[in-house]
């Protein structure tokens, strides 16, 4: 019998309240677009809380809400997780925990993986003791994830791996990754690729930390050299990684809406909140300037809009009326939402967006989130990206000229040496 939401919604409560930390003001009211800065002792400390938070919770039966109980998870609905979501708001939670390793990597494993990739990473994950990253960018091939030139050769029973994979977040703490990678070249470069699951701390992997604008190294570059996967660890089908790389990218986003990850209600982690902007207003003694109240509604006009969107198009997803591209629209709309937010959040905060310091409470770090803005544009597939799915899949819009869509990847020119 499946529990209800409302005794769900008072066990999660009872157990929430009496189990973690609650928050500081400042760690609620402080949601800020640039990464942290972390020392890796820090970094690491952080991770370790993280997944013991995340094992407390698994213990408590209350992880994994929308994963079937077969793979450790509650079997639940996503009224459960939204349930869940509220009762969190306040209190510490496993937040890196959640993305990418919940959703899409989890997400994934449960749409393609083998019942014995599902039996054995799963419940790992829900435990907290496997955090996953996607193998998913390229250095030479940008947001165009279709035209990977990382390759795997199939030799015998498993797989070698050689190329190299670029922002991916948190690689360097990672234990698994979900690796797109070409296995045909004569073929058109979407029917060319396969998907595999390997684990990051192994021979043949080189993880590279890149500093970011702000300081941070959460980003990471990957060289993989002749990295052996054996073909059990395959998802989905040769040469039909594109089918596992759609939906995959269908669950990053649908991130703030999925019922497989946990995120406070009304927050967006990325993003410059609407409620943090009002206390930049107020810090910096501006909250009674009529200029800065209109930004202030134009700040949570859009949060509004966003949250309302994310609900609209999930429900719409779920009970199959609109198509899953429609998840571009959320995707749009939180790229260009998140920048301008950073961008009213810098102008509020005046002389202190350009220098501060910690008394400058939440004016500090505007200067931060301003210089990072433009990566809620880029990350998880750019804004530009989602404008062709948008026109193409969702309004049915003539297709971009593609001169490479029915040439085999192998002919495609893709550098002098290529091109020769």
């Amino acid at each position: 019998m499946t529990e209800d939401v409302e005794s769900f919604r008072l066990r999660a409560r009872a157990w929430i309240r009496a189990n973690l930390r609650p928050l500081e003001p400042h760690e609620i009211l402080a949601p800020t677009l640039a990464l942290p800065v972390q020392t890796e002792e820090e970094e690491h400390a952080a991770l370790a809380r993280e997944r013991e938070l995340q094992r407390m919770i698994f213990d408590a039966g209350l992880a994994g809400i929308g994963f079937p109980r077969e793979y450790g998870g509650q079997g639940l609905t996503t009224d459960h997780q939204r349930a869940f979501n509220a009762e969190i708001v306040g209190y510490e939670y496993p937040a890196r925990l959640q993305a990418p390793s919940f959703s899409p990597c989890g997400a994934v494993l449960l749409d393609f993986g083998t019942e014995e990739q599902k039996r054995r990473h799963i419940p790992a994950i829900l435990k907290g003791e496997e955090i996953w990253m996607q193998l998913l960018s390229e250095p030479s091939g940008g947001s165009d994830v279709a035209a990977a030139l990382t390759s795997a050769v199939r030799d015998g029973d498993d797989w070698i791996l050689n190329g190299s994979k670029v922002w991916t977040t948190g690689a360097s703490t990672a234990d698994w990754g979900l690796c797109l990678a070409r296995t045909n070249w004569d073929v058109p470069k979407h029917r060319g690729l396969t998907v595999f699951i390997l684990p990051i701390h192994q021979p043949g992997i080189e993880v590279h930390r890149i500093e970011m604008l702000n300081g941070s190294t959460e980003f990471c570059q990957e060289f993989l050299t002749d990295v052996r996967v054996p073909d059990s660890d395959r998802i989905g089908d040769v040469d039909g990684g594109w089918t596992v790389g759609t939906r995959w990218m269908f669950h990053e986003r649908m991130l703030f809406n999925s019922p497989f990850v946990s995120i406070p209600v009304g927050t967006s982690p990325g993003e410059v909140g609407a409620d943090s902007i009002v206390n930049v207003a107020r810090d910096t003694g501006r909250f009674d300037d009529r200029c800065v109240r209109d930004l202030l509604g134009e700040a949570h006009m859009l949060e509004l809009v966003g949250q309302t969107l994310r609900r609209r198009i999930g429900r719409g997803v779920a009970a199959g009326r609109i198509s899953e591209q429609s998840a571009a629209i959320t995707r749009l709309f939180a790229g260009v939402s998140s920048a301008r937010k950073a961008t009213i959040a810098f102008e509020i905060a005046g002389p202190a967006g350009a220098a501060w310091t910690a008394d400058d409470g939440a004016a500090a770090n505007c200067g931060d989130d301003f210089l990072m803005r433009q990566t809620s544009c880029i990350g998880g597939g750019t804004t530009e990206m989602a404008r062709n799915v948008i026109s193409e899949r969702v309004l049915g819009m003539p297709r971009e000229r593609t001169p490479d869509r029915d040439r085999p990847f192998r002919d495609v020119p893709r550098s002098a040496s290529n091109r020769a």
